[in-house]
C-alpha cells in the first residue's frame, strides 16, 4: 500500500511539473519575463520603449534578457535616464540589441561566433569557461526558457550596441 501511495504521489508530482512547463511554453516572451519576477527593469524598459507588442508578437525571437541585477551594474542613474521619453530611441537601440530574429537554442548559439540583433548590429558570441558569453562581457546564466513565440536566455550584464 505504501508503495502504491508513493507511486501515485510521484505520478501527480510529475504531472504537475509537466503542466507548469507546458504553461510556460504557452506564454509569450513578455508574460514569461513578468512571471519570472527577476526582469522588472527589463519589462519597464520594454514598456517605455514601446516594444511590448513586438515581443508579444508571433516571432520566433531569441531574447538575451538581462536580470534586474544586470541593470543594477550599470552606472548610477543610467536606467532612469534611459527611461525618459526623450531617450526612447537610445533605449530602443539597446533593447533591440538584445533580440535576435528566430529561435536560437543554446545548443545552436554555442556553435556561432556572432549573431545579428534586430538592431542590425552584431553580437559576438563565444564559449568561455564553459559558458556562452556575449561581447566578452555578458554571460548566459540560464538558457532555453521556452516561450510561445521564442526563447529567452538570461544574461548577467546589459550589452551595449557598438557605436558607429
Amino acid at each position: 500500500m505504501k508503495t502504491l501511495v508513493t507511486s501515485i504521489v510521484g505520478f501527480f508530482a510529475m504531472v504537475s511539473i509537466a503542466t507548469a512547463e507546458d504553461k510556460a511554453a504557452k506564454t509569450d516572451i513578455v508574460d514569461t519575463a513578468v512571471a519570472a519576477g527577476s526582469f522588472k527593469t527589463l519589462v519597464a524598459a520594454v514598456k517605455a520603449a514601446g516594444l511590448v507588442d513586438a515581443l508579444k508578437g508571433e516571432g520566433p525571437l531569441t531574447v538575451f534578457a538581462p536580470t534586474d541585477e544586470a541593470f543594477a551594474k550599470l552606472p548610477s542613474g543610467t536606467v532612469e535616464t534611459l527611461l525618459k521619453p526623450e531617450n526612447k530611441q537610445k533605449l530602443v537601440d539597446i533593447l533591440t540589441y538584445h533580440v535576435v530574429s528566430g529561435n536560437v537554442p543554446s545548443k545552436t548559439a554555442i556553435t556561432l561566433d556572432k549573431a545579428t540583433a534586430l538592431s542590425k548590429k552584431e553580437i559576438k558570441l563565444a564559449v568561455k569557461d564553459g559558458s556562452l558569453t556575449l561581447n566578452g562581457s555578458a554571460k548566459v546564466t540560464k538558457a532555453d526558457i521556452e516561450c510561445s513565440n521564442g526563447v529567452i536566455h538570461v544574461i548577467d550584464a546589459v550589452i551595449l550596441p557598438p557605436t558607429e
